[in-house]
């Protein structure tokens, strides 16, 4: 099945780089394909070689292709509408935190880190022609208990990655979702100080 061309550019205020621009997080995802491997390892590559503070990397994923067991585990712990869609996804991912070190000392940039690998992650899926959406409706504690987690380790999103799919297999409430007009905050309303 060839993607479907949908153009989703985003609206903004000033330039940004096409890649960004056009990144956008569907949830219409092609159940048929399975995911391209080389492209899987270039996103995970421009994850490992986000910043993170004292080069800590506190980072780590689990990594569930569409018909193993492992997928399955992580569609079940996804929670609400989530499971309607993210199931057709080639591949689901688990962000997990590492938010203490292996001697207990907290890791205070760990959230903030894990966020940078992710997004390297989804900028470099879009370029390379894949789609990834974010969710943080998922149990944690499933994912712990089936991943046998240290508490260290904390699972925080779950992301879905593949190629494109038909919008018409959606629940008709999230179809209106991915053709609804693309929006967010004004700057002048993000920046809250600027001198």
């Amino acid at each position: 099945m060839s993607t479907p061309v949908i153009d989703r550019t985003a609206p903004t205020e000033h330039p940004v780089l096409d890649v960004l621009a056009g990144r956008w997080s569907p949830r219409a995802f092609d159940a048929q394909n399975s995911i391209d491997e080389a492209k899987l390892a270039t996103a995970l590559e421009a994850a490992r070689w986000s910043p993170s503070a004292n080069n800590s990397q506190p980072w780590r994923f689990i990594v569930a292709r569409r018909g193993t067991a492992l997928h399955a585990q992580v569609v079940d712990a996804l929670m609400g509408f989530n499971q309607a869609w993210a199931g057709n996804a080639a591949v689901l991912v688990v962000a997990i935190a590492e938010t203490a070190d292996a001697s207990g000392a907290p890791i205070t940039h760990a959230l903030y880190d894990l966020g940078q690998a992710v997004a390297h992650f989804s900028v470099q899926a879009h370029h390379d022609g894949l789609v990834v959406h974010q969710m943080s409706g998922f149990d944690p504690e499933v994912v712990r208990e089936f991943a046998d987690l240290e508490e260290r380790f904390v699972p925080f999103t779950v992301f879905a990655v593949g190629e494109f799919g038909d919008i018409e297999a959606l629940p008709e409430v999230l179809q209106e979702r991915e053709v609804a007009p693309r929006v967010r905050r004004p700057i002048a309303e993000t920046v809250i100080l600027s001198a």
